[in-house]
C-alpha cells in the first residue's frame, strides 16, 4: 500500500508545525513538563478519534492482549527515557558528539525492526537509510559546531555514548509501537494505529504523571495551569502522532522515519523563505543528502 506515503508526509509536517507551538511554551515549561503537556493534553483527542471511528466509521475497537500491552509500555517508557536521557546529555560540557549520534535513531530502527519484528529492508531502501543519516549527521554539526578534530576527541567521551543511548530509546519506542499495532492481529490498520495511540499516550501520561506527583509537583501544576497554551500542542501532537502510528502499522517504520526526514526539509524551506534566516553550505549540503534520501525512499516504493 502507498496510503503510508502521503501519511508519512502529513506526520512530518504537523510535527514541525507542532514543533513551532511547543515554543510557546518552553519559556513556561522545563523540557519534561513541555513533553507532558504534550501527552496529556493529546489523550482526550486520541480517546474522542477511537470513539468516533467506532461510532460513525463502524470500526471495532481492538481488544488487547498481553503482548500488545507489552509493546505500548516498552515504547512509551522508551520515549519518555529518551527525554530524560537526552536532558542528561546536555549537562555534559563536550555534548556535541554525543547530539551528533542522538540523530542516528533510523539506523537502530532499521536494525531493532529487523531483530524484533523481522521487517526486511531492500538494498535501494538500505542505501537511503545510510544517506538519510550522513545528511542529518551533516545537519547536527552545524548545529553544534561540530568539526572532524572535535568528533575524532569526543568519541570517547561519556556524552557520545549517552547520544547512543538516546537513538536506541527513541528507535525502540518506534519499533516497539509498531509491534503494538501489529500485535492486535488483524482489524483494520486506521483502528489499529488508532487504539495503539490511545493506550500509548494513556501509559505516558500516567508514567509521567505518577512521577511529577513524586518528585516535582510544582511542574506539575504549571503543566495544568498553562493548559490554555498547551491545548493546541496537545491536538496538533495528537493529529502527528495519528498519522505516525498509521504509516508504522502500514510499511517497515524504517522506511517511515526515513521519509519523515522530509520534516527537515521543510523547515529548512521556513527557515529561508519564511524566517529570511541565512544559510551555510554545510546546511544545504545536508538538505541535498536528506532530499536523496527521501527519493530513493520514494523510488524503492
Amino acid at each position: 500500500m502507498t496510503l503510508w506515503i502521503p501519511v508519512t508526509i502529513a506526520a512530518a509536517f504537523l510535527q514541525n508545525l507542532r514543533s513551532v507551538l511547543q515554543k510557546a511554551i518552553r519559556d513556561r515549561l522545563s523540557t519534561a513538563g513541555a513533553s507532558y503537556a504534550r501527552f496529556i493534553y493529546a489523550l482526550p483527542f486520541a480517546a474522542l478519534y477511537v470513539w468516533l471511528l467506532s461510532e460513525f466509521g463502524g470500526y471495532e475497537v481492538p481488544k488487547s492482549n498481553f503482548r500488545f500491552l507489552i509493546y505500548c509500555a516498552l515504547g512509551g517508557l522508551a520515549q519518555i527515557l529518551f527525554t530524560v536521557v537526552l536532558l542528561w546529555m546536555f549537562s555534559f560540557r563536550s555534548f556535541a558528539v554525543g547530539t551528533t549520534f542522538s540523530k542516528l535513531e533510523i539506523v537502530l530502527i532499521a536494525i531493532l525492526g529487523s531483530i524484533l519484528l523481522g521487517d526486511k529492508i531492500g538494498a535501494v531502501a538500505t542505501l537511503a537509510i545510510i544517506v538519510g543519516a550522513i545528511g542529518t549527521i551533516v545537519l547536527s554539526s552545524k548545529e553544534t559546531n561540530l568539526t572532524l578534530q572535535n568528533f575524532a576527541l569526543g568519541m570517547s567521551e561519556k556524552a557520545t555514548w549517552i547520544g547512543l543511548l538516546c537513538a536506541a530509546l527513541l528507535g525502540a519506542s518506534v519499533v516497539a509501537y509498531r509491534g503494538a499495532a501489529l500485535a492486535l492481529n488483524g482489524p483494520n490498520f486506521i483502528i489499529a494505529a488508532a487504539y495503539t495511540l490511545l493506550m500509548a499516550l494513556a501509559m505516558q501520561t500516567l508514567m509521567m504523571g505518577a512521577w511529577f506527583l513524586a518528585f516535582d509537583r510544582d511542574e506539575l501544576k504549571r503543566v495544568l495551569f498553562e493548559w490554555r497554551r498547551a491545548l493546541p500542542v496537545g491536538i496538533t501532537g495528537m493529529a502527528c502522532s495519528v498519522c505516525w502510528f498509521t504509516a508504522f502499522t502500514i510499511q517497515n517504520a524504517a522506511y517511515v522515519r526515513a521519509l519523515g526526514q522530509i520534516e527537515l526539509i521543510f523547515t529548512f524551506i521556513a527557515s529561508v523563505f519564511y524566517f529570511r534566516e541565512q544559510i551555510t553550505r554545510t546546511e544545504v549540503t545536508g538538505i541535498i543528502l536528506i532530499t536523496a534520501a527521501v527519493i530513493l525512499i520514494l523510488l524503492e516504493n
